[in-house]
């Protein structure tokens, strides 16, 4: 199986951003990307809904694409669905996101980080644990997302409809229109957060808790200046795929045999043109290494 590719899918186009991590971690490595475009988003979603989406899609790529590991690239699906995935496929290499806070942690100065997700991945029994875990032992007993640690203070906002702006924002009838909104969004929501900066209290790093977010992040740096730190997940997670296929002798070695679009391929159920485009930007990808499927999972 160690020619066999890497299975990445989330909801829309916000996985390309762990995409762009895994090509450049693994540079040997074949990869088939799954854009679930046609149910985008999923962080409105029931969690029943996404895990019976991430089942059907995991299935679809071992049978169609026999893959030799998967990776989640979304927080939501990730919150809702891995543990299922781990229990229905044993042998398979799985690989979910999760939002940065441990390494925030380790980068902010004032303590007070900011995080962003999706309503689904921040109300998520798996976000709440993690929130638990980074916290003080004073917060443990009764952690909420607006605790605030004697050390470290989180405050966590859940941002509805900036996923979805983000997915629209590749069409070219509306980019412009999607551009405006998103940066509109962006300011209600870090304004409701309270103020970012380096002076004491203030929000010095803020957590990119969505895929999708990292595609926003030059409108974030225009709204929140330099000196904020703006954290994501992609080098983490493709560092740790690395490490999940050498434990396993499934990593290709060697420099990458081909160009980048050979060894990508990527697929969408949804608006293909939107997935072109945003894997031309954003991947330097052609046109043809995106195809709309057929099968409808």
């Amino acid at each position: 199986m160690i020619d066999s590719p890497i299975g990445v899918f989330d909801s829309g186009i916000g996985g390309l951003s762990i995409l762009q991590s895994l090509q450049h971690a693994l540079p040997a490595e074949h990869f088939v990307y799954w854009a679930d475009s046609g149910h985008a988003p999923y962080g409105e979603k029931t969690d029943l809904f996404v895990r019976q989406r991430s089942l059907a899609i995991t299935q679809h790529l071992i049978d169609t694409h026999h893959i030799k590991a998967l990776v989640v690239a979304c927080n939501t699906a990730t919150a809702a669905a891995i543990h299922v995935l781990r229990e229905q496929y044993p042998q398979l290499i799985l690989v979910g996101v999760e939002p940065a806070l441990k390494p925030a942690l380790k980068i902010s100065e004032t303590g007070h980080i900011g995080v962003i997700g999706t309503r689904g991945t921040l109300g998520s029994d798996k976000f709440q644990r993690l929130l638990m875990s980074v916290q003080s032992p004073t917060n443990i007993a009764n952690p909420t997302l607006d605790s605030k640690p004697s050390s470290t203070r989180f405050t966590v906002q859940p941002c509805n409809g900036l996923a979805l702006a983000i997915e629209e924002s590749t069409h070219a009838d509306s980019a412009e229109a999607c551009q405006q909104r998103i940066a509109d969004l962006l300011r209600t929501y870090t304004q409701a957060m309270g103020t970012f900066g380096k002076e004491a209290g203030q929000i010095d790093t803020l957590v990119l808790g969505c895929t999708h977010y990292v595609f926003a992040e030059p409108a974030l740096r225009s709204l929140l200046g330099p000196d904020v730190h703006l954290v994501s997940t992609g080098d983490p997670v493709a560092r740790h795929t690395r490490r999940l296929l050498e434990a396993a002798s499934l990593l290709r070695r060697g420099p990458a045999p081909h160009a980048l679009s050979a060894r990508m391929q990527l697929m969408t159920n949804g608006d293909l043109a939107g997935l072109q485009a945003a894997a031309a930007r954003w991947l330097g990808l052609p046109h043809a290494a995106c195809q709309r499927s057929d099968f409808q999972v």
